[in-house]
């Protein structure tokens, strides 16, 4: 357990952070004058960013003049940061809607860059290796109603599991959020009276007794300090954290593990409409894990700096094509072909 709170502590440390750069301590010292280096900024979700650090870090290597400064601050303050033009990117796990796009004068552009699965992430003190949770168990959970380890629901999808005596302590994100805005989606796609009284949003007036914390890095990490403790968490960061991940039930009624095959079906069974924007609250197909979101690059259709504009479209442009490669180490699904089409396509759209 100790080299597991070491890993966790770790990665907390990375997604709460409110900012990394793609560079090294002696990048400066690199070929190139200071006039040919470049750094763009960007802002948004944590979700991410364990992905995004890899990636930044590994352009910067085979780019010296091109760094990234990328605060994860989460999708809801790296919007309003976009929306502001305080960054030349924002990255969101909700998107846009139209109205905010409507609203940006140099003109905006979804780009989605990856994908990731939204897990149920508990502390594994006392508790099963294996887990399941059916859709009335984990929304009972998350409304208040279902309050301890041992409740009938729980034990009835795991018969042959000695379930712990024990409070559930619910952990959530206090900030703005779009791994919040997926889970609530999913929530409010399953459940009438979720969506009824909670309904879709990138913060949550969470029922009953629940911990909060920013960032997928503090759930993560709340949760493993927390015995009793479940969260909703980007599955890489719970994998890093040594957490226990609950198997789910999906639309079709049948449990299943959130691994890179079951993620990419879910994307299989979604097809992307033309402004890139899709949610998958309750996906299709018999082996669809049911919690998958998308995740955005924020880009403006006008970058008036040449230099800035050519530098974001090469960081991006690579991250479509070689940085997908170190998608599933890190616990995130590579982009089946057709949609790395259709983002390189939006990518174009950008103007002087």
């Amino acid at each position: 357990m100790a080299r597991n709170s070491m890993r966790c502590f770790a990665t907390v440390l990375l997604v709460g952070l409110s900012s990394f750069a793609g560079c090294s301590a002696n990048s400066s010292a690199e070929s190139g004058t200071s006039a040919n280096r470049i750094s763009i900024r960007g802002a948004g979700s944590t979700f991410v960013a364990p992905l995004f650090r890899k990636w930044f870090e590994q352009y910067h290597q085979e780019h010296a003049n091109t760094s990234v400064d990328y605060r994860a601050v989460g999708s809801g303050e790296g919007t309003k940061r976009f929306l502001a033009d305080e960054v030349d990117f924002g990255a969101s796990d909700a998107a846009l809607t139209d109205e905010q796009i409507a609203s940006v004068p140099r003109g905006a552009i979804l780009v989605p860059v990856t994908a990731g699965i939204i897990v149920l992430a508990y502390s594994p003190e006392g508790m099963p290796e294996k887990l399941r949770l059916s859709r009335d168990a984990y929304v009972g959970i998350f409304m208040g109603k279902i309050t301890r380890w041992d409740d009938p629901k729980i034990v009835a999808d795991n018969p042959e599991a000695k379930l712990p005596a024990r409070e559930i302590a619910v952990v959530a994100r206090q900030d703005g959020s779009g791994t919040t805005f997926a889970f609530s989606n999913h929530l409010a796609s399953v459940s009438e009276e979720w969506k009824k009284d909670f309904g879709v949003h990138t913060t949550i007036g969470w029922p009953g007794h629940v911990m909060l914390a920013n960032g997928n890095g503090g759930v993560a990490g709340q949760v493993q300090r927390s015995i009793g403790a479940i969260g909703y968490v980007e599955f890489g960061v719970a994998k890093q954290c040594g957490l226990g991940i609950a198997t789910l039930q999906n639309k079709a009624g049948n449990f299943v593990e959130p691994t890179p095959t079951s993620g990419l079906d879910t994307l299989i069974q979604t097809k992307l409409p033309a402004n890139l924007r899709v949610f998958m609250p309750d996906p299709e197909g018999t082996q669809s894990y049911p919690i998958v979101s998308y995740s955005w690059l924020l880009l403006y259709r006008h970058y008036d700096d040449a230099k800035t504009r050519t530098a974001l479209k090469g960081v991006v442009q690579w991250c479509l094509e070689a940085g997908q490669q170190y998608s599933e180490s890190l616990g995130y699904l590579r982009l089946p072909p057709n949609v790395i089409e259709l983002a390189k396509d939006a990518l174009n759209q950008i103007e002087k």
